[in-house]
């Protein structure tokens, strides 16, 4: 993608993204479709990040399952209902190697995103990446992102706590590497506590998101440091239970109590 390709709105977008991190910690929630996009965008948020499970859920399948192409035209149908930027879960790059991490990175620029995740998890081969390899991959990202002509945020995701090695030694070494590498942004999905979190955040010199957790405050998240707040697909998990629940009450009892008005769609949608 060149700089000649690139438009005066994605770079506004680039730019506020980017400033986002240089200012005070905030939340950057996951919608799953277009519909949740526009509700967090008219509910005040100033960023969104897609999920990658909540948007397969949205197609009948589990996280892992969905395809690059499926995912650049997800991020379409989002950046075309909303003016807040876009960071893409960009899983594992959609291959092993360097250049797939740093086309992953182009083509989710292409389709409007302004920022992107990369984990160090190989879904295929159903391991951690070791550090070197992973960094590479990271350095071909943020490489991939420094030369799309607009102010791109990469963040580099150390996968550990999520795939049966919870070593935070481990995952400050991995978060250190890349951000040696280029990363913009540090994150270790699954960190548990406040120790934790302060851990890593007084270990790198980059932004750090950090997962949300029902069991931690947003004033101890960022109270230990955290730039940026995500939910991944919490947000998605939470409407799916209600849908259910309301389901449920209707074929066991004939209770349609848990039906709701779309009252206020018309102001979220407006």
């Amino acid at each position: 993608m060149s700089s000649e390709g690139v438009g005066e709105r994605q770079r506004q977008k680039g730019a506020r993204f980017r400033d986002l991190h240089a200012g005070g910690p905030f939340v950057i929630p996951n919608p799953w479709d277009a519909g949740s996009a526009r509700v967090l965008e008219a509910l005040g948020f100033v960023a969104l990040a897609t999920t990658s499970s909540g948007f397969a859920f949205t197609l009948g399948r589990l996280d892992g399952s969905v395809s690059l192409e499926e995912i650049e035209a997800h991020v379409r149908t989002v950046d075309a209902v909303t003016e807040l930027p876009i960071s893409v879960d960009l899983e594992n790059g959609y291959g092993p190697g360097p250049e797939d991490a740093a086309e992953a990175i182009r083509r989710a620029a292409a389709a409007g995103a302004v920022g992107g995740s990369i984990e160090d998890w190989d879904r295929d081969g159903g391991r951690l990446y070791e550090i070197d390899e992973a960094s590479e991959r990271v350095a071909a990202a943020a490489e991939a992102a420094a030369a799309l002509g607009f102010p791109f945020t990469f963040t580099a995701r150390a996968e550990n706590y999520l795939h049966g090695n919870p070593d935070l030694d481990h995952t400050i070494a991995r978060l250190r590497a890349y951000e040696k590498a280029g990363a913009d942004v540090l994150y270790a999905p699954g960190l548990s506590s406040v120790e934790e979190i302060r851990a890593v955040c007084e270990a790198v010199e980059r932004p750090v998101n950090v997962l949300a957790r029902p069991d931690l405050s947003l004033a101890e998240i960022t109270g230990a440091g955290a730039q940026r707040i995500s939910v991944g697909g919490a947000l998605a998990w939470s409407a799916v239970e209600g849908l259910a629940a309301a389901a449920e009450a209707i074929r066991d009892g004939g209770d349609f109590s848990g039906l709701r008005a779309p009252a206020r769609v018309r102001e979220w949608l407006a």
